[in-house]
């Protein structure tokens, strides 16, 4: 079962930027970033199989940036400009044959993201 280890949240102003970063301990096909601002449901930020074929939600699209190393095994989400709707729990993904993450997908722990105006 592959694991992964998220890191990079925190505090920022709005305008800012923060880089998460999530590290997995095996193979990966698809790796993405979800999100759970508080009180509301997770919702779907970034999805990545290589460097050509990724996926934004529309409310993050020319701010946040996903990228992976495959030798590091490791996707990260660079976020710029960030808002204070952003503020939330960010928790990443992995699946090992599609970008469909279920339950029977990997996660992550989560990762804090607070973003004050």
């Amino acid at each position: 079962q592959v694991q992964l280890v998220e890191s990079g949240g925190g505090s920022v102003q709005a305008g800012g930027s923060l880089r998460l970063s999530c590290a997995a301990s095996g193979y990966t096909y698809c790796m993405g970033w979800f999100r759970r601002p508080p009180g509301q449901e997770r919702e779907a930020v970034s999805f990545i199989v290589t460097r050509l074929t990724t996926w934004y939600a529309d409310s993050v699209k020319g701010r946040f940036t996903i990228s992976r190393d495959n030798a590091k095994r490791t996707v990260y989400l660079q976020m710029n400009d960030l808002k204070p709707e952003d503020t939330a729990m960010y928790y990443c993904a992995a699946d090992s044959s599609n970008c469909i993450f279920t339950s029977k997908s990997t996660w992550g722990q989560g990762t804090q993201v607070t973003v004050s105006s």
